[in-house]
């Protein structure tokens, strides 16, 4: 008797992980805005303050003197977009979190367009509940 094994796509995975969650994360998502606006405002030279639609400032500067640079907070958005669900989705499965921190690394095009080649994303958690096999479902 001859058995085979059926490999799953990357789609079919990302569909399965998708099903597996989407009820957890329910109570948050419901929560988004379905638009979300900003606006970014030239005060000087390359210095710009970005405001959300809530209100919040960031300062962009080309020379770094006053603000950070968009990349900077690109690469920071990127770790917070991951965080929030690894957390709900830990804590949902009863995990306790003493400690978290993620550190981020984007490595740019030397030339322009200078857009992101990569990107690394080292994880530090500890606390109670977490293993591996949960930490990888919550990724």
């Amino acid at each position: 008797m001859r058995s085979f094994r059926k490999e799953k796509t990357m789609s079919q995975l990302k569909n399965d992980a998708d099903k597996e969650t989407e009820p957890v994360l329910k109570d948050y998502k419901n929560k988004i805005l379905l638009v979300n606006k900003g606006r970014l405002t030239l005060k000087r030279d390359l210095y710009f303050i970005g405001t959300t639609q809530r209100g919040y400032e960031i300062e962009y500067d080309v020379k770094y003197e006053e603000g950070c640079s968009p990349t900077e907070t690109f690469l920071l958005s990127v770790a917070g977009c991951l965080s929030i669900d690894v957390v709900h989705i830990l804590r949902k499965m009863r995990c306790e979190i003493a400690d978290y921190e993620v550190e981020v690394e984007g490595e740019r095009n030397p030339d322009p367009p200078q857009y992101y080649r990569s990107f690394d994303l080292m994880i530090h958690i500890s606390g109670e509940g977490i293993t591996p096999k949960k930490m990888e479902r919550a990724i």
